[in-house]
């Protein structure tokens, strides 16, 4: 069901609290990483235009409730001052008088960012009172927190009860592209998995399967499948008490009409740790034993592109190995540049696998990057996330 978004409401003169993801690592130069504070710009750009009064609310970290300097959202408010050209100002609270006058003093076009909001414990624990006393700052609440819209926080659900509620654009587009696979994706489709553990990624598997064309597995989680199929894994992650479950899912796939379920030909394998350790490319049934599995080898990306050739519509959530170590990056790599060439609609989920793709340099050839790790899983996984649910109705 498509949910009102900022396109259906006029802003103008309007306090506006928009929750953001600002949930950034910080350091002696500032803001790490802002993808995320880049991905929100629309969103702001288009509430200035509007003329609203800007009054962002974000969470950093996990300050356990309570103030702790190293979790303030000022070095966040500098860096996004500079994204829009505008001084942007970090008031000193969330709630309470001083985030009232900070509020207040606001012309339209105008922007400042809220202390964080998990400085209070009232926010994890959904707390009524709290929630009421951040929607008196507002007037219209926009939430383009997609990364956070499986938390039933109170900045997220609570608010929603005291004000109108709509969709920024980057939360817009997050539930079109997600909901639209969840739902149902243009076919063939392709979904492309890795990451260390196959629980994480069960429940996709059993909500997509039925509608799935093509699967590749890698990562680590490819071992408990090959350990399934009896092939010796050696000295590999492998999670042993899914095996029968990895089974039972081969199975179903094997009997699905038409599903392609692809997992690694060959392998890279590592023995010993640390930069001396030995690393060779293998046959799947031939890693030595005592030898780790920790890439997908070249021939397996081979295989992964030639299944996923045909698809219309690709979702990729996980590395394909170690790709922290060079040494172990290089089949994650080239499936980022598979990936980009696709000729079909294609969405990445997962913090990880984004910056695969910024590493191989094709970030601009995706469809979708989200900015939800565990939003976007819950999403593929079929469930109503708390924070779109508690948005208007189109």
């Amino acid at each position: 069901m498509r949910k009102r978004t900022i396109r259906d409401i006029d802003v103008r003169g309007k306090r506006v609290l928009l929750r953001v993801d600002y949930n950034v690592q910080v350091d002696e130069a500032g803001v790490r990483d802002d993808y995320r504070l880049r991905e929100s710009l629309p969103t702001i750009q288009a509430l200035r235009e509007g003329g609203a009064r800007i009054a962002i609310i974000s969470h950093r970290g996990r300050p356990q409730g309570r103030p702790e300097p190293a979790f303030s959202n000022a070095p966040v408010a500098a860096h996004l001052g500079g994204l829009l050209g505008i001084p942007v100002a970090c008031a000193p609270e969330c709630v309470g008088p001083d985030a009232a006058a900070a509020v207040d003093a606001l012309r339209p076009g105008e922007v400042v960012l809220l202390e964080n909001v998990r400085f209070h414990a009232e926010e994890e624990a959904n707390d009524p009172t709290f929630a009421a006393e951040l929607a008196r700052l507002g007037d219209i609440y926009v939430d383009d927190a997609f990364g956070t819209a499986h938390r039933a926080h109170a900045s997220i659900v609570g608010i929603p009860k005291h004000l109108p509620a709509v969709a920024g654009l980057l939360m817009e587009r997050e539930v079109h592209y997600l909901g639209g696979v969840a739902d149902a994706p243009e076919r063939p489709f392709g979904l492309v998995l890795g990451g260390a553990k196959m629980s994480d990624k069960l429940l996709i598997l059993e909500h997509l399967l039925s509608r799935t064309d093509v699967i590749c597995v890698g990562g680590a989680m490819a071992n408990t499948f090959l350990l399934a199929q009896g092939v010796r894994v050696e000295d590999s992650l492998v999670e042993r008490d899914r095996v029968d479950v990895a089974r039972e899912i081969l199975d179903r796939a094997a009997r699905q009409p038409g599903l392609n379920f692809v997992l690694p030909v060959d392998v890279v394998a590592a023995f010993g740790a640390g930069a001396s350790s030995q690393v060779v490319t293998v046959p799947i049934d031939r890693v030595p034993s005592g030898w780790r599995i920790l890439d997908i080898g070249p021939a397996t990306v081979e295989a992964f592109s030639e299944a996923l050739r045909p698809v219309k519509t690709a979702v990729w959530n996980g590395p394909m190995g170690l790709f922290e170590q060079s040494r172990f990056a290089l089949g994650s790599l080239a499936m980022a540049r598979v990936f980009a060439l696709l000729e079909a609609t294609t969405i990445v989920g997962g913090g990880e696998t984004a910056a695969v793709l910024a590493q191989a340099g094709v970030s601009a050839h995706i469809t979708h990057i989200s900015t939800g790790g565990g939003a976007s899983l819950e999403m593929l996984e079929g469930k109503t996330l708390p924070g779109v649910a508690a948005l208007l109705d189109a």
